[in-house]
């Protein structure tokens, strides 16, 4: 363990070893930092916050700090932090809000510099928040998404698994699984080919996935009738499952096609 002479660390934090401290971070009672982390310079580290194992935190971080919602009333709440994950300059991390609320994040992500993730978020593994990325409250990220630079997302909104977010574009509806979206407010323009090759998903299975987006997005049915036309056509390949199922979750209804505009 490596702890800075001008770090101020409470006795009530747990740091597992070889963490690293750099000058003038603080880190108050409650914290556990997990074996191999390496915290920057000027960092906070507040509440019950709970960092994995070989995380990356730069320069300025606050992690952990009371939530931004007026309903806050000084619950316990609690923020968790996977392994491996890169949390880059001035990020902003909240806890929960409610008596045991949590703020969620996975493994081996990359949140870039001043990327705001607010209280009750859920963010899966191997996701990348582009600079000045904004999460609103109770926001969820599934694995491998990605998100553009500038991006405002409001709360409630789910992101689907392996889609990709263009920068600037503000996002009201949740966007789909395996799509690449853009726009003010987000609009769907297709699959998001290069996270799906990456994956290793075959190119037959892309082109069923891009049948059934053609089908839910852009064969002029309302989503109820397209799902239900899906369910009865489609061939149930494990992603047009997964896209039927968070299609029929969704609450806030999905993004829309860019051909509505």
């Amino acid at each position: 363990m490596e702890i800075h002479p001008t770090a101020i660390v409470s006795k009530g934090a747990k740091l597992e070893a070889g963490v690293i401290v750099g000058p003038y971070t603080i880190i108050s009672d409650g914290a556990n930092i997990g074996a191999g982390t390496k915290i920057g310079a000027h960092c906070v580290i507040e509440g019950n916050a709970t960092i994995g194992k070989s995380c990356e935190i730069f320069t300025g971080a606050v992690i952990g700090s009371r939530p931004q919602d007026l309903k806050f009333k000084g619950e316990k709440v609690f923020l968790e932090i996977g392994n491996n994950n890169i949390i880059r300059e001035y990020c902003t991390l909240n806890p929960g809000t409610g008596e045991g609320g949590k703020t969620i994040i996975g493994d081996s992500n990359l949140l870039m510099a001043y990327s705001h993730v607010a209280h009750d978020c859920k963010i899966g593994s191997g996701c990348v928040l582009a600079n000045n990325s904004t999460l609103a409250g109770h926001v969820t990220i599934e694995d491998k998404a990605v998100i553009g630079g500038i991006v405002a997302i409001h709360q409630f909104v789910r992101i689907g698994i392996l889609s990709i977010t263009g920068g600037c574009s503000k996002v009201v509806q949740d966007i789909p699984p395996f799509s690449t979206c853009d726009g003010h407010p987000a609009r769907v323009y297709g699959l998001n080919l290069i996270g799906l090759r990456r994956k290793g998903v075959s190119r037959e299975s892309i082109k069923k996935i891009d049948q059934a987006f053609k089908l839910l997005f852009n064969s002029g049915l309302s989503v109820r009738h397209a799902i239900e036309k899906m369910e009865k056509e489609s061939e149930k390949t494990d992603e047009i499952t997964y896209l039927i199922n968070f299609a029929k979750s969704s609450e806030r209804g999905l993004a829309r096609s860019c051909r509505s505009i």
